[in-house]
């Protein structure tokens, strides 16, 4: 198959429609994943197109189960193969531990680490019929490889801590089958909520573009051999 297909969820604002974009650049047909962002979507697809690519938009509400076996259900109706799998959805809220609600935490439980492990779960079929075999980028956090204490926001900071494990598990599980697994751990990027609590050493915050060249990277032939691995894309930011 000559053809190569990427999903991206979340993929139509934000760093993940950046990363949609650029796939679409690199010649990858697209699977644009939205839930609300239905214009912003159509317009990335209407983008796409103009510059001689292709590209689906596929809305889903991902925080249920249904939701995800019916956008794969759809996907593997459209190709059998899936090179590209981006776990860009996630969900960042500030509030302190006292104050947070089980909804909220169930919440950013689920849209932070349970979707990312249920949507690969059902992908593997796709990810394994391609050609190469497919890569999983899963989207983390700047602090999500150290255990630290976390008073605000502190379901996300679990649930990316988890992310962490789950992706250096399917990465031991999927590499004899060729498939990578690796994780994009931005820092203070340019659309980050609020002000990073002390200097950024790279003086700056961080651009899309500094992420996409580290999937550009995990993405390629050469990155063949790296799978489980935890990029850091921070500018030395929280070290």
């Amino acid at each position: 198959m000559s053809q190569r297909y990427a999903l991206v969820t979340a993929g139509a604002q934000g760093l993940g429609s950046a990363m949609a974009r650029h796939l679409g650049r690199q010649g990858y047909s697209l699977f644009i994943h939205y839930y609300t962002s239905r214009e912003n979507a159509e317009a990335l697809q209407a983008e796409v197109a103009a510059a001689g690519g292709e590209a689906v938009c596929v809305q889903a509400d991902l925080s249920r189960a249904e939701g995800r076996e019916r956008l794969m259900a759809e996907i593997a109706g459209r190709t059998p193969a899936l090179h590209v799998l981006v776990n860009n959805l996630g969900w960042y809220f500030i509030e302190r531990l006292p104050d947070i609600t089980l909804a909220q935490w169930e919440q950013a439980l689920s849209l932070n680490c349970t979707v990312a492990f249920h949507l690969t779960q059902l992908a593997l079929p796709l990810l394994e019929a391609a050609q190469p075999p497919g890569r999983i980028i899963n989207i983390g956090d700047s602090a999500c490889d150290r255990l630290a204490a976390h008073v605000m926001a502190t379901p996300y900071h679990i649930a990316k801590l988890g992310l962490h494990v789950l992706t250096r598990s399917y990465a031991e599980l999927l590499m004899p089958k060729g498939i990578t697994v690796n994780m994009i751990s931005p820092g203070f990027l340019e659309n980050s909520v609020g002000r990073p609590p002390r200097r950024l050493p790279a003086g700056r915050k961080g651009s899309f573009d500094d992420v996409l060249g580290a999937l550009d990277y995990l993405l390629s032939e050469q990155a063949a051999y790296v799978s489980g691995t935890n990029l850091l894309v921070t500018g030395a930011w929280q070290l």
